[in-house]
């Protein structure tokens, strides 16, 4: 027999499960994966200032990434820079470029629309209710 507590943690993971396969297809058109844009989302949001590998991490969603592989695949796509530190030459900076910033605005309106189009089936009541009962599993 199933506890309500059982229902509820295989419910979370089977919706979880399918809101990042559908991400992930949506990221494809882009040539991207979901743990790349976070990179790219982070780094925008630094507004030109550089971040280091460890503080990357740490603002990172999936914190099991392995962070610097995924620089190195956006640096090969023109998307990130990496500069040593002036102050420190074993500390790596990041950077993002142009082209992910232009990358990022392509993907901005779109990735609304299919965020809105995933959660179609909510009402803005409910959203907020859902966000609030997420947000409380981690406490």
């Amino acid at each position: 027999m199933q506890s309500e507590s059982n229902k509820a943690v295989i419910q979370l993971i089977v919706a979880g499960n399918y809101v990042v396969e559908k991400m992930n297809s949506f990221f494809k058109i882009y040539d991207l994966t979901i743990q790349q844009f976070n990179i790219l989302r982070i780094l925008r949001g630094q507004d030109g200032l550089p971040i280091n590998l460890n503080t990357l991490q740490s603002h990172m969603i999936h914190k099991m990434s392995n962070t610097t592989r995924l620089v190195d695949k956006l640096r090969k796509k023109g998307l990130v820079q990496r500069k040593e530190c002036q102050e420190n030459r074993r500390k790596i900076e990041i950077f993002i470029t142009d082209k992910g910033l232009g990358l990022l605005a392509g993907i901005d309106h779109s990735l609304i629309k299919y965020e809105q189009k995933l959660t179609a089936n909510y009402n803005k009541e409910e959203l907020s209710l859902l966000t609030s009962l997420l947000e409380k599993i981690k406490q």
